[in-house]
């Protein structure tokens, strides 16, 4: 199986998007340059989203290719226009990051629907979550409810301008 990893940020209340999908609260932040991203990218090999999030990180990301050299998933159940360096995915999360093989890693993005179950399974090992001083009040939560208690680790907090970041493991 995969090493499965989350990296993302949210708002203080605990938002992914606000309550238009939108991410414009994300990128307007000072420090956001600052967050080690490239460190994180280079040290996986896949992606996988939801349809969701990969309609929202499309639109307002700005980026002519998501995720350039890596290879990318979308999970839908229905049929999807994408592009071509993405694959659509109509199977169960679990079960595929359970076939990847062991010596890869692989970036669950996002959250709501497709992290959800992944949580649930116990299979997110590590997590970099930034958090953004901001209560946006209603939007897209990063954690739907869970059925398991879930227990971390807290490995290191950084301060990237106005992010604070978590790296979590499993505990």
């Amino acid at each position: 199986m995969a090493h499965a990893v989350f990296y993302g940020a949210m708002s203080l209340d605990g938002y992914l998007a606000d309550k238009e999908d939108g991410l414009n609260w994300l990128y307007h932040q000072e420090g956001g340059e600052l967050v080690p991203y490239d460190v994180f990218y280079q040290a996986i090999d896949y992606t996988m989203m939801g349809r969701r999030t990969y309609e929202v990180v499309k639109r307002d990301a700005q980026l002519e290719i998501l995720y350039p050299e890596k290879e990318n998933f979308v999970f839908s159940h229905t049929d999807l226009d994408v592009d071509d360096n993405l694959q659509v995915v109509n199977e169960d999360p679990i079960t595929f990051i359970q076939n990847l093989p062991s010596e890869k890693t692989i970036w669950v993005v996002g959250g709501g629907a497709l992290l959800q179950p992944v949580i649930e399974a116990g299979l997110i090992e590590e997590w970099w979550i930034q958090i953004v001083p901001i209560l946006l009040g209603e939007g897209v939560p990063l954690f739907l409810p869970q059925i398991n208690q879930q227990k971390l680790k807290l490995i290191e907090t950084e301060q990237f301008g106005q992010f604070a970041q978590l790296h979590l493991k499993q505990a």
